[in-house]
């Protein structure tokens, strides 16, 4: 090496040690990325909001469609705390009421929406990750924040329901109820022996099953807080045309039966006189129930009953296009809450327990028959099974 020049260090291998390091890092920097991508956290997409402005008034005079949302499946109350809440293959969402936009959503890539249902200011959702419905989560209605999940094991032909402070799991087996405020699992319970159940329906006084038991259909009722069986009845085969149908139950128990309106006590099962329905036509959607302050609505055959459920005596009925809006929190205030039946031509305000009308929001356009109304401010809301209609 000649004067002046500079040594040049020799490069030195690292030790085989730190090779082994490193390719393990990488390994599992990689897994970890792989694992992400196949995990529910990176399938879930998830956007909040702050709580639904409800503006102040009521339905116009003259009212239109202002928006329609598609939805599948639809929970049968989508109306709660100030939202409009509709499901889809993978998720729900929930819809600005005066807008029509979406105001948040929840939605899993990598699993099947069972069903979902709103009660007590709550979207209950089940989702399937494999064959069955396997995870049950909870959302605020108004704004979307999630507030609890848990894993349930559910077959993959749910329906769900609910009532303040319960939801019901129905499947043809059995079924399963939820604390609707925190992940509790308060009980189960089978169908009778021998028996496929057909529907299932929750209120006030009880959660009734309609059973199809090798040629006869019965009616149960199971106590709200165990599930234990407070009664059971055979009914007898429907006549006309018609099947046998569960349209719901609070106080009462509402089935439709032939053409006929068959009312039980809820709590003893007891039956009530009948009462006379429309023949059964083509293509006729399902009965329904709402109840308010002390009355059931039932719908069915395009004809609303209003009957009290204190000793089940009709008070009114009225041709309709389906259950009206009922205001919760104005039946709490008053005797004899107003409520807004859906007719042909207008939507009409009417007095709970006479039918009196006191008003109408004459509609531009037609309606269909078979949905459930509600009211968020001046905006009504019309709920069907596949969409939700919304005038102003």
């Amino acid at each position: 090496m000649g004067p002046g020049s500079a040594a040049v260090p020799r490069l030195r291998r690292p030790p085989l040690r730190v090779w082994v390091w490193t390719a393990a890092t990488l390994a599992l920097v990689v897994v970890a990325a792989l694992l992400w991508r196949g995990s529910d956290a990176a399938a879930t997409e998830s956007t909040t909001a702050g709580p639904a402005d409800v503006p102040d008034g009521a339905p116009a005079a003259a009212v239109s469609e202002a928006w329609a949302v598609d939805g599948d499946p639809m929970p049968e109350v989508p109306v709660q705390a100030g939202r409009v809440v509709v499901g889809d293959p993978h998720g729900v969402r929930a819809i600005d009421a005066v807008t029509g936009e979406e105001a948040w959503h929840y939605t899993r890539s990598n699993a099947r929406l069972c069903d979902a249902t709103a009660v007590d200011g709550r979207v209950i959702a089940v989702f399937a990750t494999a064959g069955r419905c396997d995870e049950a989560v909870a959302l605020d209605a108004g704004t979307g924040v999630r507030q609890w999940t848990r894993n349930l094991s559910l077959r993959p032909d749910i329906a769900l329901t609910s009532s303040p402070g319960m939801v019901l799991a129905t499947a043809p087996t059995g079924v399963v109820v939820v604390d609707p405020g925190s992940d509790t699992l308060r009980w189960r319970a089978d169908a009778s022996d021998d028996c496929r159940i057909e529907d299932g329906a929750v209120g006030s006084a009880a959660v009734v099953l309609l059973e199809s038991c090798d040629g006869t259909t019965r009616l149960r009722g199971l106590d709200r807080g165990s599930g234990d069986q407070l009664w059971s009845r055979d009914l007898p085969p429907a006549g006309g045309a018609g099947s046998v149908a569960l349209a719901g139950t609070d106080r009462l128990v509402a089935v439709v039966s032939g053409d006929e309106l068959q009312l039980f006590q809820a709590g003893s099962g007891e039956p009530l006189p009948a009462v006379p329905l429309p023949a059964v036509g083509a293509d006729e959607p399902a009965p329904a129930t709402v109840d308010s302050a002390g009355t059931l609505f039932v719908w069915a055959r395009g004809t609303l009953v209003a009957v009290e459920q204190s000793g089940g005596r009709v008070l009114w009925f009225a041709r309709s296009l389906g259950l009206p809006a009922v205001d919760t929190d104005k039946s709490l205030e008053l005797v004899d809450p107003p409520v807004l039946v859906p007719e042909e031509g207008a939507f009409v305000a009417r007095v709970a327990r006479t039918g009196a009308e006191t008003g109408r929001s004459t509609l531009d356009g037609e309606l269909p028959a078979g949905g459930r109304a509600a009211t968020i401010g001046p905006v009504v809301v019309y709920r069907l099974p596949d969409r939700v209609l919304a005038h102003s």
